[in-house]
């Protein structure tokens, strides 16, 4: 199934029915009246977070969604049904954007959450609301209310524990593989990885999940390489992961270049948790490893972490750090916040 992580799509909301001028015409009842019924109201559109989806493909070959008009009232007081809703399914973790595409919507973090983008229009009266002892015979009727139509964005942002983030090459791929049943790209050229990927990982009886994304080179937040579009997907993670190349000829540079990316993107992942760990220590010699070591000590302020993820060397090791800092982190602040039931302009 192809990846995509976001769509523009156009919603409209039913109109409301019409009502009905009708009177009553049986034969022996002397005064009839009126008896128009009254139009239906129109369908809403709603969006609902679901199990089972990880993508918003559906949305690329489909782009309008129109709910049903209410029915036009009629004689005999029968009142028109109201149009049905139409509902949109997403994946959790789906953000809804207005069509200014910074205008926040709604955000569906849990299974089940469903919020209301377009209310219906109300039918129209028919003339039997209009009867009074003053106005016996009333012969007008109210038309139906129009239903809302507008633009939204659809921006879906994975929902995991930990996050990958490291330079193409870095062995973010393979380490996923080798942790998870996940099942990336691997390849020695630069982004094998074109979309992010997931994996489950366990650990000592627990369980995390494991988000991978394409790899970050320097001027990424001005669109070089694959630019920096897909960091929106861990910014729910509670702790990142920096992957840094062995082989690379300088690992604090290295480091250094990614972190700079990060910080230029925002969305406080510069303040996220952070484990480090040299990568591709089976490629090296012991004075190598000393020696990247102490680059990387020097420009992260803390002690990486050796691993080789080709050989599994210590990977264990950076598993049990990754799970302590989840561990002490309930939820993400992002989730724990109070989401948005319903939103009308």
């Amino acid at each position: 199934m192809k990846f995509l992580d976001e769509a523009k799509v156009y919603i409209r909301s039913g109109d409301g029915g019409n009502g009905c001028v009708a009177f009553r015409r049986e034969k022996f009842i002397e005064f009839g009246g009126p008896n128009g019924g009254n139009g239906g109201a129109g369908g809403d559109v709603l969006v609902q977070a679901v199990d089972g989806l990880n993508t918003l493909i559906d949305y690329r070959y489909q782009q309008h969604f129109k709910a049903q008009k209410g029915a036009n009232g009629m004689g005999k007081d029968r009142h028109g049904a109201g149009g049905k809703d139409i509902v949109l399914k997403v994946p959790v973790g789906t953000q809804i954007f207005d069509d200014d595409r910074e205008t926040l919507i709604a955000d569906l973090t849990t299974v089940g959450q469903i919020v209301t983008l377009a209310r219906g229009g109300n039918g129209g009266f028919g003339n039997a609301q209009f009867k009074s002892s003053t106005n016996r015979a009333p012969r007008h009727a109210n038309p139906g209310q129009p239903g809302e139509e507008r633009w939204i964005w659809l921006r879906m942002k994975l929902i995991a524990d930990a996050g990958l983030v490291g330079l193409p090459n870095a062995g973010k791929s393979t380490f996923l593989a080798a942790v998870s049943a996940a099942k990336p790209k691997i390849g020695d050229y630069p982004f094998t990885t074109l979309h992010p990927q997931l994996g489950v990982v366990s650990i000592d009886g627990r369980e995390f999940v494991l988000a991978d994304i394409p790899g970050l080179i320097e001027g990424a937040h001005e669109g070089a390489g694959l630019g920096d579009r897909f960091l929106g997907h861990i910014e729910r993670c509670r702790v990142l992961l920096h992957l840094i190349d062995g082989t690379s000829p300088h690992a604090g540079k290295a480091y250094k270049t990614v972190r700079a990316e990060l910080e230029a993107y925002g969305h406080e992942l510069t303040v996220k948790p952070e484990i480090v760990a040299l990568n591709k220590i089976d490629a090296l010699t012991p004075e190598e490893i000393k020696e990247q070591t102490a680059r990387l000590k020097r420009a992260c302020k803390q002690k990486p972490l050796l691993v080789s993820a080709a050989t599994r060397t210590g990977i264990d090791e950076v598993l049990r750090a990754l799970s302590a800092v989840i561990g002490a982190n309930a939820a993400p602040p992002d989730i724990a916040a109070a989401p948005v039931e319903a939103w009308h302009p």
